[in-house]
């Protein structure tokens, strides 16, 4: 079932490593061209055409844009008490972990009566997506709002596609597993759209027709500074369409698991955890890296197995028998740790001997889960980490969501005239050298110091 791609006895870069290893094909850009219509006419038309959209790719029209708090808290009601009780845990653990990313105002001392601060100052407001396609994500909830909040952000709105399966007071809303998720965390704007149309809204901003009006006034949902969360290629494409007027955290593609295994690894974990990130997607990778062709062996056996006995095995075998999965043989470990340094997985697995001090050597991973009992499971749900991590190699340039998605970092310089006197020469100089020279007139009207040349 799995492709095998054998590396050993090569010496290839890093950029032929690349191109050797297995991945997905995800063209952003093609999707740019179904988008950029869709994007145009939420800006236009707002509420009209979020519904109308809705009709068209969720099949089924909102009855209001914005989830009634009561609907809300009807979805909480109906909730299965032993998955209230997971949330519960999942929130708890992802609070612990992400209070401690919260970041400190520093104030340097320059010189003598001269500082330079930075404060970390959380963004206005964020739209927060959550998809709602092949399956249901309440736990992508807490990984986009929890941080949010932790961060300090003011105004948070969370969008998700209506759902034409929801029946009675939840018909035309989002999962209703999502909206108790928000519930429980304290959200109490959500939005029942999805897709490329929801960065849209969230970007532009809507008046929402379809609410009750508020003092006479028709209620709007106002534009966000930020967007998170991941989603499908649409989701992706309206992210980089849409990058400038809004910021984003990554253009997020399939997920991927890369395990680096040797002989002493359980065949049937391995296989176990490549079929748990394939049944994501049809484009889910699943990447077995190892110097070991028995375990090698034993894996694919364990694989095939399990791809045909799982729920979703069409969606399964789809993904481990496309190009993007496989198993990449290498002479040794030092030569695995190229590899998926190179490959710079979303998701990285370490079972091998003396797995803390391998993973210790890892530079390029969304996220690294080490050991036997460290499964990519326990990350997208109850280890306390973030499971929106950057895809498609990214993780050798960008990290996964934190508290720190939502800050920014605000330099305030404060210095008195004796600290200015001190370096305006230098200022000068270095102004003159740019042909500036306004740049140093602008420290010599203060401290009339004569201009050097």
């Amino acid at each position: 079932m799995l492709s095998t791609t054998d590396l050993r006895g090569t010496d290839l870069s890093v950029t032929e490593l690349r191109a050797a290893l297995p991945r997905a094909e995800y063209d952003v850009e093609a999707a740019l061209h179904a988008v950029t219509p869709i994007v145009a006419d939420v800006a236009e038309r707002g509420a009209e055409a979020l519904l109308e959209l809705a009709e068209r790719f969720d099949g089924v029209r909102p009855q209001r844009l914005r989830v009634p708090a009561e609907v809300m808290q009807r979805a909480l009601e109906l909730l299965d008490p032993d998955v209230r009780r997971a949330l519960e845990v999942s929130i708890e653990r992802a609070r612990l972990v992400h209070a401690d990313q919260v970041r400190t105002d520093t104030t340097t001392q320059v010189s003598p009566g001269g500082t330079v601060t930075e404060r970390w100052v959380p963004v206005d407001r964020v739209g927060l997506y959550v998809p709602g396609g092949l399956a249901v994500y309440p736990s992508s909830v807490v990984m986009n709002v929890v941080p949010a909040q932790i961060a300090g952000v003011s105004s948070l709105a969370v969008a998700s596609p209506p759902q034409r399966d929801n029946a009675g007071e939840l018909a035309g809303y989002p999962h209703p597993t999502i909206l108790a998720a928000c519930a429980l965390l304290g959200v109490d704007e959500v939005y029942a759209t999805g897709g490329a149309q929801a960065v849209a809204a969230f970007a532009h901003g809507f008046d929402d027709t379809t609410a009750e009006p508020v003092d006479g006034r028709v209620p709007r949902c106002e534009p966000v500074s930020l967007v998170t969360g991941p989603g499908n290629v649409y989701v992706a494409a309206a992210k980089r369409l849409l990058k400038g007027l809004i910021g984003i955290d990554s253009e997020a593609g399939p997920t991927e698991i890369a395990v680096l295994a040797d002989a002493g690894a359980d065949p049937e974990h391995v296989a176990a955890d490549l079929v748990s990130q394939a049944e994501h997607d049809p484009l889910a990778a699943s990447v077995l890296v190892t110097d070991s062709t028995e375990l090698a062996a034993a894996v694919e056996e364990a694989v095939t197995r399990r791809a045909l006995a799982t729920k979703h095995s069409e969606r399964v075998q789809t993904a481990l028998t496309g190009p993007q999965s496989g198993v990449v043989l290498v002479d040794d470990l030092d030569a695995g740790l190229a590899v998926v340094n190179a490959y710079g997985a979303e998701h990285l697995e370490i079972i091998t001997a003396d797995s803390p001090a391998v993973a210790a050597r890892v530079r390029n991973a969304g996220a690294v889960f080490v050991g036997t009992y460290s499964p990519v499971s326990l990350g997208d749900y109850a280890a306390g980490s973030n499971h929106v991590l950057p895809t498609g190699g990214c993780a050798c340039h960008s990290s996964g969501l934190s508290v720190q998605s939502f800050l920014r970092g605000i330099h305030v310089i404060h210095y008195d005239e004796q600290a200015l006197t001190e370096v305006g020469q230098h200022v000068v100089t270095l102004a003159e050298a740019e042909d500036l020279p306004a740049h140093g007139e602008a420290v010599t009207a203060r401290t009339g110091q004569t201009v050097g040349r």
